[in-house]
């Protein structure tokens, strides 16, 4: 997958996502208002609740709209081994063992995964430890994440 087609997906996913969120927001916040949910004594919070609900799912469509916007003035450029790896960059990262994954260094939309199989991509922010060390990174240099007190060392193999 190229990197033009990719955040054509990822624009197409937050798209979606942000629908989703909204049409859920607006289900708890018409549960919060419900005439019916209105509170009978101190113990009864359905109300309250589905008050809170709405507020968060309200808070969520707000993050995947800036994020939404954000990768819509995305102007992708090819990658600089000047510069090292950007924001931007499409990154194949293989392990010790030679497990690959690739991971789209993007300014929001952390966790996002596009397609499947071998040709899934995760999105990572720079504000991630992975993303931290991936910035200015060449092809042929390492990173390594320690997880669960385990060393975890993977290669650049290539950069777009």
């Amino acid at each position: 997958m190229d990197k033009a087609s990719l955040l054509q997906r990822i624009i197409a996913t937050l798209e979606h996502d942000m629908e989703v969120l909204r049409r859920a927001a607006q289900t708890a916040y018409e549960a919060a208002t419900a005439e019916e949910n209105i509170a009978e004594n101190k113990y009864d919070t359905l109300g309250l609740e589905a008050s809170y609900l709405a507020t968060g799912q309200a808070r969520r469509t707000a993050e995947i709209r800036q994020a939404l916007l954000t990768y819509q003035q995305l102007a992708l450029r090819d990658y600089d081994p000047a510069r090292g790896i950007q924001i931007g960059c499409l990154v194949t990262l293989e392990d010790e063992a030679g497990q690959r994954r690739r991971l789209f260094l993007g300014p929001e939309g952390a966790g996002l995964k596009i397609g499947e199989g071998d040709g899934l991509v995760t999105v990572i922010t720079p504000r991630a430890p992975l993303g931290q060390q991936l910035l200015g990174k060449r092809v042929d240099d390492e990173v390594s994440l320690v997880v669960s007190a385990v060393a975890q060392v993977q290669f650049i193999i290539e950069i777009t």
